[in-house]
């Protein structure tokens, strides 16, 4: 499940000083907005841009993927790798090996999913702050630098970038406390649209001779 917390940390989201105590309101504005306006959606159908990058900031690999989301349920594709969930199980299917794993969607447990990512993930788990906007292309985004207070986190900063008129997460950046960064872009956003119940649900028929791991 590594790539999709990554996602989750990034599309979505998933920091500033160490001397920082509180959030910026102004930041918090910005986050709760994005929060309001994902919650109108009925459904979400996205592709994304997902790029390595080491500490010097030299591209090590470029990839894409796309994520639908319904209610409690997605679908997220990803580098050989596909995630369902159907709101109450969990399929997360490696291409090369061939093999499915299956577990149950816990919502008590604080497991993450991408819905959480766009409405009040920061709350509790991070401070931030409203760097500016700037133009790219003929967007105008807000920046906000996150910093999570849980210091044991793999990543020490997260910058999060925002349509500022369409008010959706545009990109999310990630810096690895081991030096590499991840960043996600949004190439495309489709909202409010039809999509059947079964795409979000494994269909062992469709992959022959796939193996099945049940954790349940």
């Amino acid at each position: 499940m590594k790539k999709l917390y990554l996602f989750a940390t990034l599309i979505t989201l998933s920091f500033f000083s160490t001397a920082q105590t509180k959030s910026d309101p102004e930041a918090k504005a910005v986050l709760d907005a994005v929060s309001a306006k994902f919650k109108t959606f009925t459904t979400v159908q996205a592709g994304f841009t997902y790029k390595v990058e080491n500490g010097a900031g030299k591209a090590l690999s470029t990839k894409t993927g796309n994520i639908w989301m319904k209610g409690t349920k997605y679908k997220v594709t990803f580098s050989g790798q596909e995630i369902y969930c159907n709101g109450t199980t969990i399929w997360n299917y490696d291409k090369a090996a061939n093999e499915v794993t299956i577990s149950n969607l816990d919502a008590s447990s604080g497991m993450i999913t991408p819905q959480k990512l766009f409405t009040n993930f920061y709350d509790k788990d991070f401070l931030y702050v409203l760097n500016g906007e700037k133009k790219i292309g003929a967007k105008t985004v807000q920046e906000i630098e996150m910093t999570p207070v849980d210091k044991s986190k793999p990543f020490h900063k997260v910058y999060l970038q925002v349509d500022k008129s369409a008010k959706t997460i545009y990109s999310t950046r990630v810096l690895e406390n081991a030096g590499n960064r991840y960043s996600y872009t949004v190439s495309s956003m489709k909202t409010n649209g039809s999509l059947a119940d079964n795409i979000f649900a494994f269909d062992k028929k469709k992959y022959p001779g796939v193996e099945e791991v049940d954790l349940r």
